[in-house]
C-alpha cells in the first residue's frame, strides 16, 4: 500500500512538471512588439486597423484591456508567435480566450486560429494554413454559432454538432479542450455547450458503413402510407357550388345612370358554401410495407486512424476576421496543456464580467440622478417663470 501511493504521488508530481503553457497574452506593456498586423488587405483599402482598450465597462482599466477592432466593414488579421513551436502528442490541448462584443455585433467573426510554422505574418489571410479554428461567429438571425474547425490533412472539418455562442454585449470565456482519446469539449464561461468525438463529429475519414450501391428498392415496394378510400363518393350536385355569388346585401346606389354607367350588377363576394375542388378522404393503406431501408455494407474505402487529435507543429496564435460592426475585445488568451492553469485564468474573466456590469449599474444609477436633478430644475425654473 505505501509503495503504491509513493508511486501515485511521483507521477502526480511528474503530471505537475510536465504541464506547459505554450501561449499567453493579457495585452499589457508593449502588446505591438509581440503581434504582427497583417497586410494583406491595405492596398484595397479593406485593412482593419487594431488597437487596445478596456471598453466602456470593465474591473480593472489596466487588466481589462483586450485586442480591439476598430473600424466597420474590414477585414482583421494579426498574428504572435509562441516562444516555440510545440506538438501536442499525448497531451491534451486547452485553448481558451475572452471575448467582448461590446457593440451587439450584428454580422462578423470572433474566433481565433492556431497556427503552424511557415506563417508569412505581414500576408497573414484568410488562405494561410491553420491547424484548429476555434469561437463564436455571428451573422443576422441565422449565425449564431461557436466554430470548431480542425485541419487534417490540408483539409478543414468543421464539426456536425452546433454549438450556440453569445451574442450580448458583455465578456464570455470560450475554451476548447482537445484530449488524447480523440473527444473534445467546448466550454462558454465554464459551462459545456458541446462535446463529442473527431471520429464520429468531424468527416474526417470516410464513414465506416456506406448504402449497398447494389441494393434498390424493389419495383413493387408500397410505402404510401395512406390512399384515397374508393368508397367515398362525391357528393350530387358538389361541382355546381359557385366559389362566388352576388352580396346580396348589396344595393343600387341612388345615382347610378343606367344609360351612362351601364346595367348596375352587385359586387360578387366569396361564397360560404363553396367547399373547394372535391377530394375524397384517405384511409390507412392496407398495402403499406413500411420506409424502406436501403441496406448498409462496409465501406472500403474506410480506413481506422487514431490520434485525430494531435497537431505536431503549432507555432502562431492569430485572429483573422471579417467584421461588419467592429467594437469586439478579446483578452486573456491561453495555451496551455494545464487544466489548473487555465482555470487560474478563468477567474481573471470572472472578475472582469463581475466588474463590468457593475461598472454599468454604477453609471446607470448616475445617469439616472443626473435625469432626476435635471427635471427638478427645470421644474424649480418653470415655477419661478409663473411667477
Amino acid at each position: 500500500m505505501r509503495v503504491s501511493v509513493v508511486a501515485a504521488l511521483f507521477l502526480g508530481m511528474m503530471a505537475l512538471a510536465s504541464a506547459e503553457v505554450y501561449f499567453s497574452e493579457k495585452f499589457s506593456g508593449d502588446w505591438e512588439s509581440r503581434w504582427v498586423q497583417s497586410k494583406s488587405r491595405e492596398s484595397e483599402g479593406t485593412q482593419g486597423k487594431w488597437d487596445v482598450t478596456a471598453g466602456k465597462y470593465f474591473n480593472d482599466a489596466e487588466e481589462d484591456k483586450g485586442l480591439h477592432t476598430t473600424t466597420d466593414a474590414r477585414f482583421y488579421q494579426i498574428s504572435a508567435a509562441l516562444p516555440k513551436s510545440f506538438s501536442n502528442k499525448d497531451k491534451d490541448l486547452i485553448i481558451q480566450y475572452s471575448v467582448k462584443q461590446e457593440q451587439k455585433i450584428d454580422c462578423g467573426g470572433a474566433y481565433i486560429k492556431l497556427l503552424p510554422s511557415g506563417v508569412d505574418q505581414e500576408n497573414f489571410n484568410g488562405d494561410s494554413v491553420y491547424n484548429i479554428m476555434f469561437g463564436p461567429d455571428i451573422c443576422g438571425s441565422s449565425t449564431k454559432k461557436t466554430h470548431v474547425i480542425f485541419t487534417h490533412e490540408g483539409k478543414n472539418f468543421l464539426t456536425k454538432k452546433e454549438a450556440k455562442c453569445e451574442t450580448d454585449e458583455w465578456t464570455h470565456l470560450y475554451t476548447l479542450v482537445l484530449k488524447t482519446d480523440d473527444t473534445y469539449k467546448v466550454f462558454i464561461d465554464g459551462t459545456e455547450v458541446s462535446s463529442g468525438s473527431l471520429q464520429s463529429d468531424f468527416d474526417i475519414l470516410a464513414p465506416k458503413e456506406i448504402k449497398d450501391p447494389s441494393a434498390k428498392k424493389p419495383a413493387d415496394w408500397v410505402d404510401a402510407k395512406t390512399i384515397a378510400d374508393p368508397e367515398d363518393k362525391k357528393p350530387e350536385g358538389y361541382d355546381d357550388i359557385p366559389a362566388e355569388l352576388a352580396d346580396p346585401d348589396a344595393t343600387k346606389p341612388d345615382d347610378w345612370d343606367d344609360e351612362l354607367d351601364g346595367e348596375w350588377e352587385a359586387p360578387m363576394i366569396d361564397n360560404p358554401e363553396f367547399k373547394g375542388e372535391w377530394t375524397p378522404k384517405t384511409i390507412p393503406n392496407p398495402e403499406y410495407k413500411g420506409e424502406w431501408v436501403h441496406p448498409l455494407i462496409a465501406n472500403p474505402d474506410y480506413k481506422e486512424k487514431k490520434d485525430l487529435y494531435r497537431f505536431d507543429d503549432n507555432a502562431f496564435v492569430g485572429f483573422e476576421l471579417w467584421q461588419v460592426k467592429a467594437g469586439t475585445i478579446f483578452d486573456n488568451i491561453l495555451v496551455t496543456d494545464d487544466q489548473a492553469e487555465a482555470d487560474k485564468w478563468a477567474e481573471l474573466t470572472k472578475a472582469t464580467q463581475k466588474g463590468e456590469k457593475e461598472a454599468k449599474e454604477k453609471a446607470d444609477a448616475e445617469a439616472k440622478d443626473v435625469e432626476v436633478e435635471a427635471d427638478a430644475d427645470a421644474e424649480e425654473a418653470d415655477g419661478k417663470d409663473e411667477l
